[in-house]
């Protein structure tokens, strides 16, 4: 869904980021399951304070300075130290609950395998927090993930701009990320009313 785009030679922006194909890939899988992320806002397995562990820790591993940053302002006002946001965006979990460990750790696994976690990290998901728990966590997940990649595209043409192109890229891929949204977005709502209406009739 995701693609990688890094190098080890210098003046190259590393940071993962979208083409226009996995940008509509992943548009369609947050569609495909927003009614997990609408029963996830409105249930009792994921609170704010976890929520913003999840975000951040997928945000450590994706760099993205944008959801760095305000995710960081959300954790403060949901109550985290200051101490614990600067241990999550350093990619440690010391002072997360326990209970949260699982699923941290997923959430980090996740962002490291560009949204294809393997087998044995989703059935210990499940082990831990059941079903509706591990697709109640995987919606904010995959959230926080499309957020962190098209911030990340957004700096990769800036980048370019200035002379750091990123690898296996152009202007016209990163543009079309970020103007293509205006038609992706809309069509993929399109698509998720007509799929629910046949499924209803």
């Amino acid at each position: 869904m995701v693609e990688a785009r890094s190098t080890a030679v210098k003046n190259i922006f590393i940071k993962r980021i979208y083409s226009i194909n996995t940008f509509r890939a992943a548009i369609e899988d947050v569609f495909d399951h927003l009614d997990d992320l609408r029963a996830a806002s409105r249930g009792d397995i994921v609170d704010k304070q976890f929520s913003e562990r999840i975000m951040l820790a997928v945000t450590q591993v994706n760099g993205c300075r944008y959801c760095s940053y305000g995710h960081s302002k959300a954790a403060l006002a949901a109550g985290l130290s200051q101490n614990e946001i600067s241990e999550l965006l350093a990619g440690e979990f010391a002072s997360a609950p326990e209970d949260q460990l699982t699923a941290l750790a997923f959430a980090e696994h996740y962002a490291e395998s560009g949204g294809s976690p393997d087998t044995a990290a989703e059935e210990k998901m499940v082990s831990t927090y059941g079903e509706e728990g591990k697709r109640h966590i995987t919606a904010y997940i995959r959230m926080i993930m499309m957020g962190n990649l098209m911030g990340n595209t957004f700096d990769a043409m800036l980048s370019r701009i200035r002379g750091r192109p990123a690898a296996d890229s152009s202007i016209w891929q990163e543009l079309g990320v970020l103007l293509g949204s205006l038609v992706i977005i809309p069509v993929a709502m399109i698509r998720r009313v007509f799929s629910q209406k046949h499924g209803q009739s």
